[in-house]
């Protein structure tokens, strides 16, 4: 048994993460997120322990919605990454495609592949639990674009920061929704934040429409007020994750680095 060697295996490693921004943030945030949003649910149901008078079917539905959104911003990402592993993201060029053309494909298949995991679920929580999100009415069809565009701006932000970092971006892939989980307020209303991060949520259209499904399955209220401000919160994100898209391509593109892109 060696020491150097094995010292230079460890070395190999250590400065892998040293050298990646994205590689640290990974390491920091995973334990540090399970804690903050654990912490605030379990702050929520101590505090608040008779605020939900159907807690499962409320919970429940919140978990759905949820998943929607985490599947909607994944499949963006997972389309965008299989394009990058199989070094075929500069090929599409030769068709030729334009970045436009790629953004709608995308963003397509992503809703496919959305429902083709989503629905199963939706389905079999009447049998099991009695629950069903369709009783939401009309408004979940809102609720559902409004997650679905918001997923998929999530997915350009990340797509962009593959373009910008490369796979070392990957991580951030998997584990940007889970940052924002604590200030959507999925699970809880966003009176349980601090002052300083209710702020913050506020600038999120996930903190409305979770407010929205829980004023329905609550209180039997529809606030379109929730709805609208989603909406444009999700249209003012969406603009920037096109522009800053389009930015990181074509700063690739000086670069030379989209040739680099790839496993």
């Amino acid at each position: 048994m060696s020491f150097n060697r094995i010292y230079g295996l460890f070395l190999r490693h250590f400065f892998l993460i040293k050298s990646s921004l994205p590689r640290i943030l990974d390491l920091i945030y995973w334990p540090t997120i399970q804690i903050i949003l654990w912490g605030f649910i379990s702050l929520f149901f101590s505090t608040y322990s008779n605020y939900y008078n159907n807690t499962l079917g409320v919970i429940l539905t919140c978990a759905i919605l949820y998943d929607f959104l985490f599947r909607s911003s994944i499949s963006f990402n997972m389309l965008f990454l299989e394009e990058i592993w199989s070094r075929n993201f500069t090929n599409l060029f030769i068709a030729p495609m334009r970045i436009s053309e790629i953004i709608i494909s995308l963003v397509v298949t992503a809703l496919i592949r959305t429902l083709i995991g989503l629905v199963p679920a939706i389905l079999i929580t009447s049998p099991l639990f009695g629950i069903s999100i369709l009783n939401l009415g009309i408004p979940l069809l809102f609720l559902f674009l409004s997650l679905y565009i918001f997923g998929i701006t999530l997915g350009l932000f990340v797509s962009s920061g593959l373009l910008r970092y490369g796979p070392a971006f990957e991580n951030i892939a998997w584990s940007s929704l889970f940052l924002l989980a604590p200030l959507g307020c999925i699970y809880y209303p966003i009176e349980i934040l601090p002052d300083m991060l209710q702020t913050m949520a506020k600038a999120l259209p996930l903190v409305y429409i979770f407010e929205e499904a829980r004023s329905i399955l609550i209180n039997q209220y529809v606030d379109y007020s929730n709805i609208k401000n989603a909406f444009i919160l999700n249209i003012f994100y969406l603009f920037i994750g096109i522009v800053l898209f389009y930015y990181s391509f074509r700063q690739a593109r000086k670069k030379g680095s989209l040739i680099n892109i790839g496993e």
